[in-house]
């Protein structure tokens, strides 16, 4: 029998403890390693090249979605699982356009998320059901290859990276210690993002974050 060895993303930890127990007791599946957020979890990736990544969405610091970008970007053999407690159009959309292999949402059952991780690492794509009409509208309508090739089209990955950063009420010397860059570096970042964006305040920046799935509405209280 062919172990699964999974690498776990969430930013809380007794929901990657149960995750762990659950999983592990399947018999064919091993936690190979846990990250805290998604910053962590592009490193561990990078690291231990696991045969699937389970990854949650809202996490501090580099949201699951932008940690799946940085993932596929290194290396586009990786196989992700998002697994959120979101089912928002902009989520599936996004996780869509980045190429994930799968989307599931928090509620569902433990015989669909083992099915899920056993489905993926040989090879195979699967979403929730409930998601199962979107996508049949989202490839009438736009076409799957249009919706991918058009992720995060306005923003680099170190921009959004740093709008994350923003949202969550770090200042620039915060942001720059984060990202290990220049105060200098993070200014011109920011910039960029009110020219791209046409905002010109945090405040606005902070909205569009939320809208666009970068954070959650509750984050920016969270972390400031």
């Amino acid at each position: 029998m062919k172990i699964i060895k999974v690498l776990l993303a969430d930013d809380h930890q007794i929901v990657r403890q149960g995750l762990r127990i659950l999983l592990e007791a399947e018999g064919d599946i091993q936690i190979l390693c846990e990250a805290e957020n998604g910053r962590h979890a592009v490193v561990l990736a990078r690291e231990h090249q696991p045969d699937v990544i389970l990854m949650d969405i809202a996490m501090p610091q580099l949201n699951g979605l932008e940690a799946a970008r940085q993932i596929l970007s290194a290396n586009q053999e990786s196989r992700i699982i998002i697994l959120s407690a979101h089912d928002d159009d902009a989520y599936l959309e996004n996780a869509i356009a980045l190429g994930v292999a799968g989307f599931l949402i928090k509620q569902t059952s433990a015989n669909i998320l083992t099915k899920a991780i056993r489905d993926i690492a040989q090879g195979k794509t699967l979403f929730s059901p409930a998601f199962s009409k979107r996508l049949a509208q989202y490839e009438k309508v736009i076409g799957m290859d249009a919706l991918q090739k058009r992720a995060n089209a306005k923003l680099t990955s170190r921009e959004t990276e740093v709008l994350q950063l923003i949202a969550e009420g770090m200042a620039n010397k915060q942001t720059a210690d984060e990202l290990k860059i220049s105060i200098k570096t993070v200014e011109k970042h920011r910039q960029a993002l009110m020219d791209k964006l046409n905002i010109h305040d945090t405040a606005g920046l902070t909205r569009h974050a939320i809208a666009s799935g970068v954070i959650e509405s509750s984050a920016r209280t969270m972390f400031a």
